[in-house]
């Protein structure tokens, strides 16, 4: 019983920061899930299975919402139930002394990611045009492969490249990624079925984790209000690292001071990811202060002009809209209030 409490907490809090991040649920899980002594393949297998029900959660909310593109969720989700049945095959062959390392250096590769991602500003490139299939199938093939092999990985490999490709709303491109995950995850489970049988799914952790996940999800609508996502991107992406940093080395039979050395060096790199984080979190707020003051028809408070913000959220010299006349000036403020809005979204 005492355990089921534990793995009901894991899902908890994967789905807290699932929700504040649109992504890292299966990351978040799988680690808590390795470090807790499950076998690899079990752990994603147990993973994805949960997720079938709370991707169909996911996907109708952002259905409801208007949040679906549903030309990229069919481009980019039968691609992905292609690969994530080829990890899932992948992983139930090899045995866990050879999956625990494979799985623990994806998982460390993609949290350092979110090391990095949420370090900075959040943007994406603006460009024109339709999302085509040879981008988007290569894309499902990659993620759903790396998320049935690692335990999670479909969010941080899709959306970022959907975010940067700047061809579909912020909104739409979570909501289509979080929808196709449904058919990911029922992809990988049905690899995993047929690769492990149904011994290899932890139906006791499964509905642990569906019950905390579900727990979680007004909770976590309220977190993202509460917790930045730059700053909660940035704690997150620590804790997958050194956890998974510990597995790798003892992988590699790394013994003596050299594991102190290298929990020290990583410590330090994400405490200056989250300055980072930190820092990038108040200028996109001085960002805001900006807009705001600008839709308000208000004078921006002193030092914190947009001609005083950073480089990061200024308009691409080449994008720049030519300038309306004097007659216009209500057009004009409202065309520059859109602009710093796109430059704090982006």
């Amino acid at each position: 019983m005492r355990k089921l409490l534990v793995l009901a907490l894991v899902g908890l809090a994967a789905q807290l920061v699932d929700g504040a991040l649109g992504m890292a649920y299966g990351l978040t899980s799988s680690t808590l899930l390795l470090f807790a002594g499950v076998a690899p393949a079990a752990a994603s297998a147990s993973v994805h299975l949960a997720e079938i029900g709370t991707t169909l959660a996911a996907g109708f909310s952002h259905w409801r919402f208007g949040n679906v593109d549903w030309k990229v969720v069919g481009r980019i989700a039968l691609p992905g139930a292609v690969g994530a049945f080829a990890g899932a095959t992948f992983l139930s062959s090899i045995s866990t002394e050879a999956a625990a390392p494979w799985m623990a250096a994806i998982l460390f590769t993609l949290g350092a990611y979110l090391l990095v991602r949420f370090s900075r500003p959040l943007r994406a490139a603006r460009a024109a045009g339709r999302l085509r299939s040879r981008f988007l199938a290569p894309l499902g093939l990659v993620a759903g492969f790396v998320d049935a092999t690692g335990g999670g990985g479909w969010g941080p490999v899709a959306t970022p490249a959907l975010l940067v490709s700047g061809r579909m709303e912020p909104r739409k491109v979570i909501g289509s990624v979080d929808t196709s995950e449904f058919v990911v995850a029922g992809a990988a489970s049905i690899g995993f079925l047929i690769g492990l049988g149904s011994e290899g799914f932890l139906l006791p952790t499964v509905a642990a984790l569906l019950v905390g996940g579900l727990i979680a999800a007004p909770i976590a609508a309220w977190l993202v209000r509460i917790v930045p996502a730059q700053l909660l991107g940035a704690v997150i992406g620590g804790v997958i690292v050194l956890t998974n940093a510990r597995t790798l080395l003892s992988a590699g039979g790394v013994g003596g001071s050299v594991p102190v050395v290298v929990y020290v060096l990583l410590a330090a790199a994400w405490l200056v990811a989250v300055g980072l984080a930190v820092r990038a979190l108040r200028r996109t707020r001085r960002a805001r202060v900006t807009v705001d003051a600008a839709l308000a028809g208000h004078p921006a408070p002193a030092g914190e002009s947009a001609a005083a913000e950073p480089a990061e959220f200024a308009e691409p010299s080449g994008s720049a809209e030519p300038a309306e006349p004097a007659a216009s000036g209500d057009s004009a403020e409202a065309a520059e209030s859109r602009k710093l809005a796109a430059a704090v979204e982006g």
